[in-house]
């Protein structure tokens, strides 16, 4: 096909070239034969782009590779034979002159002829072999020790020029190697990529059935929970009489205590369900995020005590208002106190921060001195249900389910969830809120009161002085 392309871009400068060699050798050949001679140069050059004007419009896959190249070969083969009758027009009266251009004009063809066939060697030497032999017989029958010079000059430089050609065919031949290699390497890719999305696809709608199946079953579940506690809350506050046996009162206790436990589990399920399919809705409205880290520190604050935790709070004065779900915002700020708390052994620390971020927006930061997460586990920790190993070892009992909740809220935020861990050194995870959340501060309505009256004193100042 490379052969192909070649003779057909360059279907009108050889018949060209042809042209100017019949009209260089009218000096001294008669008409006639030139015309006769570039009669069947013309011929055989158009049986040669016939061939290759039939192989390029064959299908690919019907195209029988070995026949074409027999068939083009032997066109090849009738094509320098015309050309190589060049060296036997006029023989009688032809001079040193004469000679000397068929020469230079046989060389020009041989040269032109290798570079179109250099991707395929038996053309080569079926159209230019018949040249160098015309040249050589031509100059050998001279008899002079001159053009016997020239028909070895002749020899050497076909033989020089089928060595260059050898290398450039063992050129072209690696680079469709390659090419090949590289195009089946893109059919593999292609392949790969469309098993990798189909499989991407099928994990998707995976995991969406199972956020569906687990927001129905977490609903269906709070119903007849609800139940339990509430008859559960009866039963252990006695509102319907004193129990009999004082053991009752501590199992409805203990029912109440566990079906309280199961509904938060639900609720968080519920939530995380909701996150991943795209069903969580925000309640949004201004929110002061002072207020809600103070009502979290006040609810866990008993918590944090009992088990001899000291919460130390930083919140940065006259922070203007968020626009957020402040019931989002409220669980976030739980969730991570409660891990914090959780996590932190007796007689730690825990710092409650929050501030505006150099970007304009305001974040929310829970730090403490627990025992960390090994760095490898972060990962594990962020995704639903994941817990480190030595939060097993260390930690009270879990769902796994507090930071991607608390992830889920951020993102639904347009914020962004930062945990930073070292082992044996503590956790920070930094809750950042973008600046298109943070509302511009209003002048109060006292305020701009005060501004128009003094406004209208400085007029009417003025007016008396005038």
């Amino acid at each position: 096909m490379m052969f192909v392309r070649n003779e057909l871009s360059a279907a009108v400068t050889t018949p060209l070239l042809a042209v100017i060699v019949a009209v260089g050798t009218m000096f001294w050949a008669p008409p006639q034969q030139l015309l006769a001679w570039l009669a069947t140069v013309f011929v055989s050059k158009g049986i040669v782009l016939a061939l290759c004007r039939q192989f390029a419009n064959a299908p690919r896959e019907d195209s029988a590779t070995p026949v074409w190249r027999a068939k083009i070969t032997a066109a090849e083969f009738l094509y320098g034979v015309c050309w190589a009758s060049i060296a036997f027009i006029s023989v009688d009266t032809q001079g040193e002159a004469a000679h000397t251009f068929i020469f230079a004009s046989v060389l020009v063809v041989i040269s032109m002829r290798m570079l179109f066939a250099s991707t395929v060697m038996p053309i080569i030497y079926a159209g230019t072999l018949p040249m160098t032999v015309a040249i050589v017989i031509r100059f050998a029958l001279l008899g002079t020790p001159f053009y016997w010079a020239m028909a070895a000059m002749a020899i050497g430089v076909h033989i020089y020029f089928i060595w260059l050609m050898n290398g450039l065919n063992n050129t072209v031949v690696a680079m469709l190697e390659f090419r090949a290699e590289k195009d089946a390497l893109i059919a593999e890719l292609e392949q790969a990529k469309a098993i990798s999305d189909e499989a991407r696809l099928r994990a998707e709608e995976a995991n969406l059935a199972k956020s569906r199946f687990l927001a129905t079953m977490s609903h269906e579940l709070r119903t007849p929970l609800n139940a339990i506690l509430g008859f559960s809350e009866i039963m252990r506050a006695e509102i319907l009489g004193p129990h009999s046996n004082p053991t009752y009162k501590e199992y409805a206790g203990d029912i109440h205590q566990s079906g309280q436990h199961l509904l938060n589990l639900i609720n968080e399920i519920l939530d995380i369900s909701r996150i991943e399919a795209g069903r969580y809705e925000l309640n949004e409205g201004p929110v002061t995020l002072a207020d809600v880290v103070e009502d979290c520190h006040r609810l866990m604050r008993l918590r944090a005590e009992n088990k001899g935790l000291k919460i130390i709070e930083s919140l940065e004065p006259n922070l203007p208002q968020l626009w957020a779900d402040e019931r989002a915002i409220r669980q976030i700020c739980l969730n991570l106190l409660s891990n914090a708390i959780k996590f932190t052994p007796s007689g730690g620390i825990i710092i409650l921060t929050i501030g505006r971020n150099p970007r304009g927006g305001q974040y929310l930061s829970v730090k403490d001195n627990g025992p960390g997460i090994p760095e490898d586990e972060i990962p594990r920790v962020l995704r639903s249900f994941g817990q480190g190993s030595l939060a097993h070892q260390t930690a009270e009992g879990g769902t796994g389910l507090g930071l991607p909740i608390t992830k889920g809220l951020t993102e639904l935020h347009d914020g962004a969830f930062d945990l930073k861990s070292k082992l044996r050194y503590g956790t920070e995870v930094i809750v950042s809120f973008p600046r298109k959340r943070v509302m511009e501060a209003l002048p109060r309505l006292a305020e701009l009161d005060e501004i128009q009256e003094e406004k209208a004193h400085m007029a009417a100042q003025n007016r008396a002085r005038r």
